[in-house]
């Protein structure tokens, strides 16, 4: 048996074993989305401000966390630092479950919350699966997350309504045991890899200063913050005034999330055809009609039916666009780091979203929350509106011919080379780390610079 076939096999069972932590731990928080507000209304202490607080808390403290808990799995190794989280995770939903007001579930989020694991389960990623199925991975990994919001919110409804506030917060410490098991089990592959080729500050840097990144970071932030403080003032607004009864949420949410997953695939393959910043502009539009739709409604459950279709359309589909976008436009060599800050800007729009939705829920019926998002999403339409299109880049690893000492002209060399957008040499590794446009790249040129060319020329 092939060293190779070997790898892929354990590359498979990692891949697995992580997505299934991912959908057990998402499962459980997903499913409070929908129907917290409802119950915590009838928890001691609870005001709307505070409610908001519960819901966003867990998101603040992810955002605080993702780094720190990546570089010290850096140091201390992935697997420790898995369980760590996890752990938090379990103890944070204990905590709330045994609460006897609104501060204790506040604490009990924000321990949740705290188990910021998903940097670590990336790297982890990054560790043992190969650059060639990389990709595979991390969309099955996001399919699972997609699949259990999908299944939380249609669930949620009918879990709350058997087994009340306390009973949710239990589950999610169950599935997070469940989840530890998995941690447990997790296969670690002897895989050798190669340290990375910049240092932290240098990667950091990069994506800072990096003008392509910054829309898509602020438009991950106001999605999250759109959605987190819809979803603050949604159910009381489906119960109360439309008189639709808890168990029958489920329904609508069935009903809503399908037909929104069905609106969303032309608009994807669209994208393919026409440019990722064109649709991504459409989407925005439709999310900012939804949410001006959901403030202006009547009283008829039809209407909310249809705006929250196009809701999820625009949702699903700025979800999937978003972080393939940041995959592209992050420079060479700083993928993982442009994805952190990504996933940090997120779980800040969860925090945000949580405190704007309980503050808006407290000076009125809830119903102005939704055109305050609408009013974000047109902000964040002229944002894109203002990005330019970019092009479906490579990232190529390039060993280098000759002594890489003189960076200055290796870069220029490089760059040269028709079709190479972007190079960073790592003298220390002999290497070059390239953005490249593969429709244009003359690879006749760029493989006479290549170490592996010029070895094969002499043999």
């Amino acid at each position: 048996m092939s060293s190779d076939s070997a790898l892929l096999r354990a590359e498979k069972k990692v891949t697995a074993a992580l997505a299934g932590i991912f959908a057990l731990r998402m499962f459980g928080l997903f499913m409070l989305l929908p129907v917290f507000t409802l119950f915590a209304e009838q928890v001691p202490d609870a005001t709307p401000q505070l409610i908001g607080t519960a819901i966003g808390a867990y998101g603040l403290l992810q955002a605080l966390f993702q780094l720190p808990f990546g570089f010290l799995s850096d140091r201390f190794g992935r697997r420790p630092l898995l369980l760590a989280g996890l752990l938090l995770f379990v103890i944070g939903g204990v905590v709330a479950a045994t609460a006897d007001s609104i501060h204790g579930i506040i604490l009990g989020r924000a321990l949740q919350g705290a188990g910021a694991v998903a940097s670590v389960i990336m790297a982890l990623i990054s560790d043992v699966v190969s650059e060639a199925h990389r990709t595979r991975a991390m969309a099955g990994i996001g399919m699972t997350i997609g699949g259990s919001f999908v299944l939380a919110l249609i669930l949620g409804p009918l879990l709350g309504s058997a087994l009340g506030l306390p009973g949710l917060f239990w589950l999610t410490s169950a599935l997070g045991l469940l989840a530890l098991v998995l941690a447990l089990r997790v296969p670690t592959p002897r895989v050798q890899a190669r340290p990375d080729a910049l240092s932290r500050r240098q990667r950091l840097k990069r994506v800072l200063i990096n003008g392509n990144l910054a829309p898509l970071n602020v438009g991950i932030l106001l999605l999250h913050l759109v959605m987190t403080a819809s979803f603050v003032v949604l159910p009381p607004i489906l119960s109360d005034r439309l008189g639709l009864p808890l168990s029958q949420h489920s329904v609508l949410y069935l009903a809503v999330l399908v037909a929104g997953f069905a609106g969303m695939v032309p608009l994807i393959i669209a994208a393919e055809r026409r440019g990722a910043r064109r649709v991504m502009a459409v989407a925005v539009i439709l999310l900012a009609l939804a949410e001006l739709g959901l403030g202006l409604a009547g009283d008829l459950l039809w209407q909310f039916a249809l705006l929250l279709v196009l809701f999820f359309v625009a949702f699903n589909l700025l979800e999937a666009l978003l972080p393939s976008l940041v995959g592209r436009a992050a420079p060479a060599g700083t993928k993982g780091t442009a994805m952190g800050i990504y996933s940090t800007c997120q779980f800040l729009g969860v925090f945000i979203g949580g405190q704007l939705g309980g503050f808006l829920l407290g000076r009125g019926d809830g119903q102005g929350t939704f055109l305050v998002c609408a009013l974000l999403a047109v902000f964040w339409l002229l944002a894109v509106l203002l990005m330019r299109e970019l092009p479906k880049l490579d990232t190529r690893v390039l060993p280098l011919s000759g002594d890489a000492g003189d960076q200055a002209t290796w870069v220029a060399r490089l760059v040269s080379v028709e079709g190479v957008l972007e190079a960073v040499v790592v003298p220390e590794e002999g290497i070059a780390l390239l953005k490249v446009d593969p429709r244009q790249l003359d690879e006749v040129a760029l493989a006479k610079w290549s170490r592996d060319d010029a070895a094969g020329q002499q043999t």
